[in-house]
């Protein structure tokens, strides 16, 4: 299994999902937009792409972040679609899947930064690849903006903060606006370099203190992505042998 990362920041990496690939032997490729590394032209050496998160959104131009082009990344994410084969975004990733389909982007009803419970709902439930989430899930979050919606998607998981945490556009492609691949040591690099957005800390319901960031556990909900990762992964495999 050839697992290809596009990161927009170098502190906003794969986080748990390293953990995920080393257990299982998976190979690893990397586009690090930041260090200008290119994305890929073709996608035959590309078994499941992960699209990360990032401050930027599907509307940053290059004439303010030069090393992100949200145009060239939702075109690779619609060849890999089309050659069939699985797709996760989270947060700007899960916003860049959207764009993919067609759903343009929308700004969340709240912040959300740090850790707060999504509910997954019915449509989950019929969804085998979540068996092994419950019914609530503690997550990691840190977005303003949520994924748009096509006729076709499905909404999988919400919360109290943003109507759109988890959003199936396809059997093999998937949207998390949440992060379950926190883990402490990637939420300390977010709280150095992007301490700003906990400014609301205490006056916002939805933004946790630094310090109670780096005291979550961030165990169950890498457990529950684990088995989301390797349930996409099974049925991708079982499509490509018939």
């Amino acid at each position: 299994m050839k697992v290809h990362f596009v990161m927009h920041e170098s502190f906003e990496g794969p986080g748990a999902l390293l953990q995920w690939v080393d257990q299982r032997n998976y190979s690893t490729s990397y586009s690090r937009v930041y260090l200008e590394e290119a994305l890929p032209e073709q996608v035959d050496e590309i078994d499941l792409l992960i699209v990360l998160g990032g401050p930027q959104s599907p509307s940053t131009t290059q004439a303010s972040c030069a090393y992100f082009d949200a145009k060239a990344e939702i075109q690779l994410i619609q060849r890999v679609v089309a050659a069939g084969k699985p797709v996760v975004g989270f947060c700007l990733g899960a916003q860049l899947l959207g764009e993919a389909f067609g759903a343009p982007y929308m700004q969340s009803p709240e912040p959300e930064v740090g850790c707060f419970p999504i509910v997954i709902n019915k449509h989950a439930r019929l969804d085998r690849k979540f068996e092994g989430f419950p019914a609530q899930l503690i997550v990691g979050h840190w977005h303003n903006d949520m994924p748009g919606l096509t006729p076709e998607c499905q909404v999988l998981a919400t919360s109290q903060g943003c109507p759109r945490q988890i959003v199936r556009y396809s059997s093999q492609a998937y949207g998390f606006q949440c992060h379950p691949e926190f883990t402490r040591e990637s939420i300390a690099g977010l709280i150095e370099h992007s301490g700003a957005d906990l400014e609301g800390a205490g006056s916002r319901s939805f933004i946790q203190t630094a310090e109670a960031l780096l005291s979550n556990d961030y165990s169950e909900m890498n457990r529950a992505l684990f088995g989301f990762m390797d349930a996409l992964v099974a049925e991708s495999q079982l499509n490509a042998c018939n």
